[in-house]
Parts: structure tokens; C-alpha cells; sequence
């Protein structure tokens, strides 16, 4: 029974239309397309973690000179101050990582794609300056991250969808 279930699971699947998102693997039109994407420079710190956390994930980011596609990205990054102490310090913080994207196909000049992704991050203010400066840099560099994975995954949908579409 157990074998029939199993033998059964991967039809049952493949009837509800479900298709992997990068089927093929590195020579599928999803990989291909994020591996065709070009990341210019982003301005500040935040903008470099940013980029080379796109760089990573689009694979070798258009490097190679052969890019179809640019990623131009506007980053609006926040620090600000949440709870007050008795003595009017600030014991909370609340870092927001924002980002507006555009996809811009090179051949035509045509916008593929318009959106923002963002996330924030609580940090707690201790009696170390140092420890709270490197809890603040941290949290950008995990929110660049988590940012940079809002993105790609909304790129590969979009070029997932173009490609279904030819």
C-alpha cells in the first residue's frame, strides 16, 4: 500500500500543475535569466552589502558581459530609536532596509519589472557602545540579505511567468 502511495505521489503532483521553479537546472530559462542580470554599483554601505548580496544570488551577475537584463535598485535605510528609559536613553531599536527595483530588459529599454521588498530588524541598546554599533551593523547585513532574497525570488517569478508565456 505504502508503495502504491508513493509510486501515486509524483502523478498527483504533476496533475495539480506544479513545475519547479528552476527545472533544468543551471541551463533552465529561470537560471539563465538571473544569471543574465547585471547589478551596477549601489550608492553607501547598506548599497554595496545590497549588491554583492544580489551578485551572489543572480549567480555571476552579468560579469561576463553578456547581460540581457540591469538591476537598478534605490535603497532607503533607517535607524531610529524605539523605547525610552526613565533617564531618556533609548533601549530599543528598530533598523527598516528598503528597497525600490527595477528590471530593465537591455535589448528594448523596457521596464520587466517595478517593485520594492523590504524588512526590519529590532536591536537592543546595551550599556556597550561598541556592542550596540556591531548589533546595528549586523542587522544590515542580515536584512541586505534577507532583501537580496526578496528580490531574486521575485525576479525568478517574473521570469518564470515570461518564460511560460513564449
Amino acid at each position: 500500500m505504502k508503495r502504491l502511495a508513493a509510486l501515486l505521489l509524483p502523478l498527483t503532483l504533476a496533475a495539480c500543475g506544479l513545475k519547479p521553479m528552476y527545472a533544468g537546472g543551471g541551463s533552465g530559462a529561470v537560471a539563465q535569466g538571473l544569471a543574465g542580470i547585471s547589478v551596477p554599483p549601489i550608492e553607501g554601505k547598506s548599497g554595496w552589502l545590497m549588491r554583492n548580496a544580489l551578485v551572489d544570488r543572480l549567480g555571476n551577475g552579468g560579469a561576463s558581459g553578456g547581460s540581457r537584463y540591469r538591476l537598478d535598485v534605490r535603497l532607503d535605510d533607517k535607524l531610529e530609536g524605539l523605547g525610552l528609559l526613565s533617564n531618556d536613553t533609548i533601549a530599543r531599536e528598530r533598523r527598516t532596509l528598503r528597497a525600490r527595483y527595477q528590471l530593465v530588459d537591455l535589448t528594448s529599454g523596457a521596464i520587466v519589472l517595478d517593485a520594492t521588498a523590504g524588512s526590519d530588524a529590532g536591536i537592543d541598546v546595551v550599556s556597550s557602545e561598541y556592542a550596540t554599533i556591531a548589533a546595528e551593523q549586523t542587522a544590515l547585513e542580515n536584512l541586505s540579505r534577507e532583501v537580496a532574497d526578496r528580490i531574486v525570488s521575485r525576479i525568478a517569478l517574473q521570469l518564470r511567468g515570461a518564460a511560460s508565456a513564449q
